[in-house]
């Protein structure tokens, strides 16, 4: 076999090219046979390379695409990774701080969406004129685009600091107003004839949503070591979101609930029926708790609706109904956003403000 030349030499099947370039050792591989026409041939090409370095024309990415020199010292770094490596690369780092709901709502806006539509392009091909050639494609509503487009728009900003592009084409695209759907509270008497459709826990669970505020994913999380009935409160802690439990959706949404009169009445009634479970609220069916807010929906809330003959509007309109009921009945805007885990009362006066007196 031949013993190869001046920074050539074989290695089992392949042939390595030994080189300096801007004071580092670079050493690259090449999966050829190592033949003596081929070890000429890699000669000519590492003479070619030492010959560009000198001029000062060498473009690492030109000769070695594949290796991980070439966006340590590439000219044009956007060009050797697509859409789709550095979206992977950067939900891969996401996981390790994100919860487990967040992570999967993040692969189906990549897998279904970006990839299909993005992946091919190199960084340096990538514009926000993709971006509108997208959304020409789609049927979907301003707040699930900007979900959609929230990856994308981390990932490239992730390849801006890391020197892979010189800026972040997504800078250049503003995030789409969202439609705004105007609250559908209930009355009170329609909440009453809801009620009346219900007994037993499944009555005690939507009487305490009325009466709450909470979210679904906060109601159905709710344990008995966070109900404390002498003081008139609970303590909202987690949300079960997708069977998994998880904390709150924001920071205040870590908060305590002063109990209405109603509340606390469903929490007694249900005490006597599960008090020594862990979770206050039961499947009536399983006697298990309940493991997302679809399955209520279904087995509880659309079968009381259309026995109440009311206009039918979805569970989240409970969380609606006790704002407006509070606001309307002179209690402090500032208060109704504690209870609701609102951060300030800003949405509050925005989403409910006709009800404020």
């Amino acid at each position: 076999m031949d013993r190869g030349q001046a920074g050539v030499r074989p290695r089992g099947n392949s042939i390595v090219l030994d080189f300096t370039y801007m004071g580092q050792r670079c050493r690259e591989t090449l999966r050829v046979k190592p033949t003596k026409t081929a070890i000429k041939e890699a000669s000519r090409k590492r003479e070619a390379i030492l010959f560009e370095i000198a001029m000062g024309t060498f473009d690492y990415g030109q000769h070695f695409p594949t290796s991980k020199n070439a966006i340590r010292f590439g000219k044009n770094k956007g060009s050797l990774v697509t859409i789709e490596e550095q979206l992977k690369q950067w939900v891969r780092k996401a996981e390790k701080r994100c919860q487990h709901s967040t992570i999967r709502d993040y692969n189906s806006s990549i897998y279904y969406h970006l990839i299909p539509h993005f992946g091919h392009l190199t960084l340096d091909q990538f514009t926000t004129a993709h971006v509108y050639e997208w959304l020409d494609t789609i049927n979907i509503s301003n707040k699930r685009i900007n979900n959609v487009l929230g990856p994308l728009r981390q990932a490239l900003k992730d390849a801006y600091y890391d020197g892979l592009i010189d800026q972040n084409p997504m800078d250049r695209f503003r995030y789409l107003p969202p439609e705004t759907r105007e609250p559908e509270p209930f009355t009170p008497s329609e909440i009453e004839k809801i009620l009346a459709q219900l007994d037993g826990q499944s009555h005690n669970l939507i009487q305490f949503a009325f009466w709450s505020g909470l979210r679904t994913s906060e109601l159905i999380a709710l344990r008995w070591q966070d109900v404390d009935l002498d003081n008139n409160r609970v303590h909202i802690r987690t949300a079960i979101v997708r069977q998994r439990e998880k904390t709150t959706k924001t920071v205040s949404g870590l908060r305590t609930v002063e109990l209405q009169p109603a509340a606390k009445k469903a929490l007694i009634s249900q005490k006597k029926l599960n008090g020594n479970s862990e979770r206050v609220f039961h499947d009536p069916i399983t006697n298990s708790p309940w493991q997302g807010d679809h399955i209520i929906r279904k087995r509880i809330w659309i079968p009381a609706i259309n026995a109440a003959g009311i206009k039918y509007r979805n569970p989240y309109q409970t969380r609606h109904s006790f704002a407006s009921i509070m606001l309307s009945s002179g209690h402090n805007p500032l208060w109704v956003a504690q209870q609701m885990g609102h951060k300030d009362w800003g949405m509050i006066r925005k989403t409910y403000g006709r009800w404020i007196s």
